[in-house]
This record gives C-alpha cells, structure tokens and sequence, in this order.
C-alpha cells in the first residue's frame, strides 16, 4: 500500500467512515514506534490494570487477558500493555464503553466484521495502555490467546518475531499503519503453525484447560 492511499484511508476514518472493515473514531495520536527489550515489570502492570479494569465494568468484564507481545516473557515490544476484555455481547456498548472511558481510554476502533473494539489513551495522555474488547468465546478471542500462548511456548518462534518487528519499526518509525502491515508476513503463517500445534498439544482457550502437553505455562 503507498503512503498516499494510508493517508487518505486515516483521513477517511476520522471523519467516521470505514476503515478497514470498521470505523475509526476520535483524534489522532502522533506517537513513535519503539521497540524495546522485553520488561520484566510488564506483567505487574498488566496486574494493576486488570484489578482496576475489573472494578470498574464488575460483572460485565467475564475475561480480562494480557495479550500481544508485552505478555510474552522475553520478546521485544513496544512498550505499551495490550489488554483483551471480553463480555457477553460486544455489540452491547452500554455495558463497558462508559466505564473503560472513566479510566481515561477513548473508543478508537469499532470493527463490523469480527465486531471487536480498541481503545486507547487520547492525545495529550501517555500510551501505555490500551484495551480491546470482543465477545467472549468467539474467534478474535481465540486468535489472540492462542497467538499468545504459542509464542510463550517456542521461545525461536518469539525471538523471530522479535526480528520482524525490529525491522519493520525501523522502516515504519511514524507509520503504525505500514508498521501493522509489515508484522502481517510473520503473524499469518504464525498463525497456521499455531493452529497445528493447538491440534497435537491439546490447547484450549479455555480458561480452566490444562497447560498444553509438552510445554510449561507461562503466567502473566
């Protein structure tokens, strides 16, 4: 994709119209992306966020993970804790968006096909945190725990992501656009062998499943 068709596709999507099979809502933030070593304060934080998370939405909030690449231990990130909420209906807005925006989070993105929901801290505030929210039990739920724990458990696998990311921050140090897309050649195919793995080692989503066979849970 050329700069000038990602930059009319941004300016479309502030004016609150599609965006890649969604809407992009509220102003746009201008931050760097930085790759930075793995943190071993990440999961802490990801701890408070998921105690204050969970006070506020209360019953609604029926899973909260740390997910994307600050949840798996060793593997360079940026530094900013992804958070995937998942509720009963994400189409029931009233249930979450109000108390997600009291802890300073703006809806971003609201996505029609996968119906799922980002937010993220609005200009003026640090990114450090940002949350996606998707119906519980469904397919982006899924992808993003079993991309998770599949990374935890081939550190090479995780070491080349790494890479992947590395390079393509260092090509796309203001585009999180072209950024996103570049990551996209490692995460699909990842993601097939991925699913193979799931199938031999038994894994789970489920919250209650047993570590898959052959490897040793990582904790959050």
């Amino acid at each position: 994709m050329t700069s000038s068709r990602r930059s009319a596709e941004v300016t479309t999507a502030e004016e609150g119209r599609a965006f890649r099979g969604g809407t992009i809502l509220g102003p746009e933030r201008d931050d760097p992306v930085e790759i930075v070593p793995y943190d071993t304060a990440w999961p802490s934080r990801f701890a408070a966020w998921r105690a204050r998370i969970a006070t506020a939405l209360g019953d609604p909030a029926l899973r909260i993970e740390h997910v994307g690449s600050t949840a798996v231990p060793g593997l360079a990130a940026k530094p900013v804790i992804d958070i995937q909420l998942s509720v009963a209906d994400v189409s029931d807005e009233a249930a979450y968006v109000p108390a997600i925006e009291a802890l300073g989070f703006g809806l971003r993105y609201r996505h029609r096909g996968h119906g799922w929901r980002y937010f993220r801290p609005p200009p003026g505030l640090p990114r450090q945190t940002q949350v996606h929210v998707c119906s519980a039990g469904g397919e982006w739920q899924r992808a993003h725990l079993l991309f998770r724990d599949y990374l935890r458990a081939h550190p090479a696998e995780a070491d080349a992501y790494g890479a992947v990311k590395r390079e393509a921050a260092t090509r796309h140090p203001r585009d999180r656009i072209a950024y996103t897309d570049a990551k996209g050649t490692f995460i699909l195919p990842a993601l097939e062998r991925a699913e193979a793995w799931a199938r031999v080692s038994g894994w789970s989503a489920d919250p209650g499943a047993a570590p898959p066979r052959g490897t040793l849970p990582a904790g959050d």
